[in-house]
């Protein structure tokens, strides 16, 4: 049985939701392939949709703010609080997506 990595992970929900965010601010911009990115790509998101005067577009910000969170704390914290992490991370992303959709 093959282990999966944090990049492996991290690269899962990239492809899960990359678009999706993207489309959210209107970028069509090749992003990196690394955790980082992705997580830089949650911060922009959140921080043009906390910029609106809009309030699903707000609430969905703050969804995406726990998002990067998770994210982070994922990406630097223990191995062994990764999964439970990326987890919250996942509900977070696609309850904020669904909120400013």
């Amino acid at each position: 049985m093959a282990v999966q990595t944090k990049n492996d992970t991290f690269a899962a929900l990239r492809d899960c939701f990359a678009t999706d965010l993207a489309a959210l601010i209107a970028d069509q911009a090749p992003r990196g392939n690394t955790p980082n990115a992705f997580i830089d790509l949650v911060e922009e998101v959140r921080d043009v949709l906390a910029s609106s005067s809009i309030g699903a577009w707000q609430d969905a910000s703050e969804e995406l703010d726990r998002a990067a969170g998770y994210l982070t704390d994922a990406l630097t914290g223990p191995d062994g609080d990764q999964r439970s992490l990326l987890a919250w991370a996942r509900t977070h992303l696609r309850d904020g997506i669904a909120t400013a959709s």
